[in-house]
């Protein structure tokens, strides 16, 4: 799933004008709507351009189906608008098998004629592809997360063999591919037929206003950085959703989620780990922990004078107090991290020992040269990323480490990180797919610093040499080794600094019935029934 600046990379919020004093109602809460609490608002439609969760759940989730899709419970691939496959003895082709019967949207836009076919999943992944295809430059915020992830080195071409079957020619071996297609940046399937309409009208961008998809809700209105309105998509191939309404209601503040959720205004949201305890009363709504497969960390430019230094780097790491993070900013609901890779995932290097020791800390501080300037720490401005960045603040003071917090909205402070604005940025990643590749390739990457995706802008030959190979072999134990040593390689280098593996809190409703929360992390209102 997939970054969030000083909160968690792939997800983005607005701040929504509501006061605290006072909770505005919002309208249409009728027997079967679902109100879901958001932490922040999409940053378009298109999923394509984008890597925020605000944008993942409110688009990738709702409005769009992938190729594949990641089990809930074993996180392996599954069938999805793809219901089957074969992969030839060589790994380099991949045939796909199309599902029959999938409709897309009706909407007051577009009114399809026809059921998904090979052509929509041709110019999805063509647009992508070819820098040339009448699309590509309609997305004017480019192709951030298939670029991060490398998919123009791997995907020679995309052919149709018939309306219900594609094959995708690789240009080498790649053990991650069908996973990587359940990504909804990478794997959503989009309308041709709706595109070449907007092209004809001359309005091809209006692909990320004005979207069409297979997924099981329909947009219905979106009030910018407020709400957005969803209706049940009747043709649904996986059965219409039971509910009669889904409703968006953006509320960026932690504890306004909560007084919301209390209120039950909103039947679903996440919360702060500490407010669990304030949703305890029988027959009231209820906080359930899960953990997601996120890791989040310091990423250090190492494009910047100081933090370019190894020493630096390391003396940032041996300064901090993780514990005293874990307790001050989580309640205690986390785990510290030595690895980049979550602590469920399969391949993580759990011998890599950790690193506290001031004393160190300043001797390398004076050995790299450091001149007592300021550096900037990028956080987003809400109150809970704020608290995180001074606790790391602090640390660093006490070695001699001077260091501003500078807070942006979140969209705007991955936009600013992507382009190596910061010297610090508190970033998280959450996985989309459950395979070590989707954490390893965007974020530390070559090819994920000129995409905007690795944010410490951090690259080295030996680094991707150990990916290349691992992408390669289909033996998981081989992928596992070669991913250790990738790690051991961050570990030595300080490429960027976890902190901690978080845990999630989310609220429900007792009305509601069939949400399970994600080791992914997003949001999947699809099988939610109300009482």
């Amino acid at each position: 799933m997939a970054p969030q600046a000083a909160g968690r990379v792939r997800r983005a919020a607005w701040a929504v004008l509501l006061g605290l004093a006072g909770l505005v109602p919002l309208p249409g809460q009728a027997a079967g709507t679902l109100t879901y609490c958001a932490v922040g608002s999409p940053e378009g439609f298109d999923m394509a351009q984008y890597e925020t969760e605000a944008t993942f759940d409110a688009a990738g989730s709702a409005l769009y189906d992938q190729l594949t899709a990641i089990a809930p419970d074993s996180l392996e691939v599954r069938p999805a608008l793809a219901e089957s496959w074969q992969v030839s003895a060589d790994g380099l082709q991949y045939t796909l098998n199309l599902r029959r019967g999938v409709s897309f949207h009706t909407t007051p836009w577009f009114t399809p004629s026809r059921t998904m076919n090979a052509d929509d999943v041709l110019f999805s992944f063509r647009r992508m592809l070819d820098k040339s295809h009448p699309a590509h430059a309609a997305a004017r915020r480019g192709f951030m997360y298939w670029d991060g992830m490398g998919m123009g080195r791997v995907v020679q071409a995309v052919d149709k063999l018939d309306d219900r079957t594609v094959r995708f020619t690789l240009k080498r071996p790649e053990a991650p591919f069908l996973a990587d297609l359940a990504i909804s940046p990478i794997g959503s399937v989009y309308s041709a037929e709706y595109a070449e309409q907007l092209r004809a009208a001359g309005r091809p961008e209006e692909l990320n206003s004005k979207p069409v998809g297979t997924g099981p809700f329909v947009l219905k209105s979106y009030q910018k950085d407020t709400v957005l309105r969803y209706a049940p998509h009747p043709s649904y191939w996986a059965g219409a959703p039971a509910i009669d309404q889904l409703v968006f209601a953006i509320t960026r503040d932690s504890d306004l989620r909560a007084q919301r959720l209390k209120a039950g205004e909103c039947l679903i949201g996440d919360i702060k780990n500490e407010a669990a305890a304030q949703f305890t009363a029988p027959g009231g709504p209820r906080a359930l922990s899960y953990q997601p497969l996120a890791t989040l960390t310091v990423a250090p430019n190492h494009e910047h004078e100081f933090v370019r230094d190894r020493r630096f780097r390391e003396a940032l790491w041996l300064a901090l107090d993780k514990n005293a993070l874990i307790r001050g900013a989580y309640d205690g609901h986390a785990t510290s991290a030595t690895s980049f890779l979550p602590a469920r995932m399969w391949s993580v290097d759990r011998a890599l020992p950790e690193r506290r020791d001031p004393a160190r800390a300043r001797q390398l501080v004076a050995a790299s040269g450091y001149d007592g300037r300021v550096l900037q720490l990028f956080v987003t401005d809400d109150p809970f990323s704020r608290r995180r960045g001074e606790l790391l603040q602090a640390d660093w003071a006490r070695i001699g480490v001077k260091v501003a917090l500078q807070a942006y909205e979140e969209a705007e402070a991955l936009r600013r990180t992507s382009q190596g604005e910061h010297d610090l940025a508190l970033v998280s990643w959450w996985s989309d797919n459950a395979d070590p590749d989707n954490f390893l390739t965007p974020v530390l990457s070559c090819e994920g610093v000129a995409s905007g995706t690795n944010k410490s802008r951090w690259c080295d030959a030996r680094f991707d040499a150990l990916l290349d190979a691992a992408r390669r072999s289909t033996d998981r134990a081989r992928r596992s080794e070669l991913y250790r040593q990738a790690q051991r390689l961050v570990y030595d280098e300080v490429a960027l600094i976890p902190l901690l593996y978080p845990e999630g809190t989310v609220v429900l409703s007792p009305r509601v019935q069939g949400y399970v929360p994600g080791a992914l992390g997003l949001h999947d209102f699809r099988a939610v029934r109300l009482k």
